[in-house]
């Protein structure tokens, strides 16, 4: 009984926890049966270059589909489908979006970047004030329990403590539609970084989720968890090749033995790159706080630890 209860619990948090990557508020995307065939395979670290040579017909090809979409959108949308066809739907209907529905959180994002990068280095504070009714989230979504960072590399780390959110309390104050306009803005701003990295160094930078399970004792807020799970439906097609592992990093000891029962909650397309490992120096912390303090020690501690798990 209470090793099911556990796992209740737990599937109600995994399920969606893969939506804490932002995508969020979007129409549903009609998609044909061939376009939703999705490589897995991550191309961090990847020569940006070389990956662009192997791709170029299909990336010249969306070209002339979406000639306003810069190339390493382009290259994305080529790497995470496996034929050109399967490719060009896609970006048609993110298009559509961005210009679209989308394109007030499109632009916000980018303004926020634009404001956060402007001496030289990055101020979180623009993009915390610009984010979409940042008046009420940010209340509740703090450095205490999700926090963005970078790896040696380069790649972005999003690191999430589900179990400091008050998620009953935050969606007192905000309707489903208006936490996954948050959440898309917040997926957007990791897009723009991602690729200016990439552009910038010449290595593909991807975002690796790190999903810290310490705490976590019942369910989420049911309309927290709709807005998640709706989230997570369409991240891979608006944000195609960005995704790099997802770490679900200390589960109850007790529960390993029943990864196989989570695994299949994912989308496929995570599955591939999902990992269950021990993080003692993110389970030690009361919350993600001292990982936000840049120099400091359980900082270093922690980024080694997420360095040596990903070898």
């Amino acid at each position: 009984m209470m090793y099911t209860k556990w796992i209740l619990v737990l599937s109600l948090w995994l399920n969606p926890t893969t939506a804490f990557m932002g995508n969020t508020n979007l129409p549903t995307i009609q998609t044909s049966k061939s376009s939703t065939t999705l490589n897995v395979k991550s191309n961090a670290g990847a020569s940006v270059q070389t990956l662009l040579s192997k791709k170029r017909a299909t990336v010249d090809a969306l070209a002339t589909i979406s000639p306003t979409t810069d190339e390493l959108t382009r290259l994305r949308f080529a790497l995470a489908f496996p034929t050109q066809p399967q490719a060009t739907r896609p970006p048609r209907e993110t298009l559509a979006y961005r210009t679209g529905p989308g394109k007030s959180i499109i632009t916000a994002a980018a303004d926020a970047v634009a404001a956060a990068t402007a001496n030289g280095g990055w101020d979180n504070e623009p993009v915390r004030l610009a984010a979409p009714h940042a008046d009420r989230i940010n209340r509740f979504i703090t450095e205490k329990n999700i926090l963005t960072m970078s790896t040696e590399d380069g790649d972005l780390l999003y690191v999430i403590r589900a179990s400091n959110i008050n998620d009953k309390q935050l969606m007192k104050t905000v309707s489903i539609e208006e936490m996954t306009d948050f959440f898309l803005y917040v997926k957007e701003v990791h897009n723009i970084i991602a690729n200016q990295r990439s552009n910038r160094t010449g290595r593909m930078c991807e975002v690796i989720f790190a999903n810290d399970i310490s705490g976590v004792r019942k369910p989420p807020d049911k309309n927290f968890s709709k807005a998640l799970t709706e989230s997570s439906n369409q991240y891979e097609k608006l944000f195609p090749a960005l995704a790099g592992p997802t770490l679900i990093l200390n589960l109850p000891s007790v529960l390993q033995l029943f990864i196989g029962l989570f695994k299949p909650l994912f989308p496929k397309t995570v599955q591939e790159r999902l990992m269950f490992e021990r993080a003692p120096v993110l389970g030690r912390q009361k919350d993600l706080g001292p990982l936000s303090v840049m120099g400091g020690g359980e900082r270093k501690r922690f980024m080694a630890e997420i360095a040596k798990l990903l070898r």
